[in-house]
């Protein structure tokens, strides 16, 4: 994984540094960049490529890894998992529908249009369709 093409960390952003590797490492999961089997950088080669500290980055793995999308072994590092679709909580699409008003208004607040967010998020869908099975 070419961490520094891939994965890239706002340190303006209001979002730990933590949680944007794990979302970014999450979306290429999502979008079949990962795929079941493949490793990840280690921990520390990862930190040097993003220029973050270790902990940063073991913290993002082992978030996946709660979540079931990495398996960690000592002496074999991050592994990408085969995981099943998990059920929604109860209030996951509320949850959802809240994040993306606030995620649209952030994008309207820095100038982009209606349209540019429509097609964003139409290019999002068929990305998430060519990868469901």
């Amino acid at each position: 994984m070419g961490s520094q093409r891939i994965i890239r960390i706002d340190v303006d952003s209001p979002v730990p540094a933590y949680r944007q590797i794990a979302d970014a490492i999450r979306a290429l999961m999502v979008e079949g960049a990962l795929s079941p089997g493949d490793p990840l950088p280690t921990v520390r080669q990862l930190a040097v490529d993003l220029a973050v500290h270790h902990n940063t980055v073991a913290q993002a793995y082992r978030d996946l890894a709660d979540e079931g999308w990495l398996d960690l072994r000592r002496g074999r590092g991050a592994v990408v998992t085969a995981r099943s679709t998990p059920r929604p909580s109860s209030g996951a699409e509320a949850s959802f529908r809240q994040q993306l008003r606030e995620l649209i208004a952030k994008s309207r607040a820095a100038g982009l249009s209606p349209q540019a967010v429509a097609k964003v998020l139409a290019q999002s869908s068929q990305i998430v369709k060519e990868t469901q099975p």
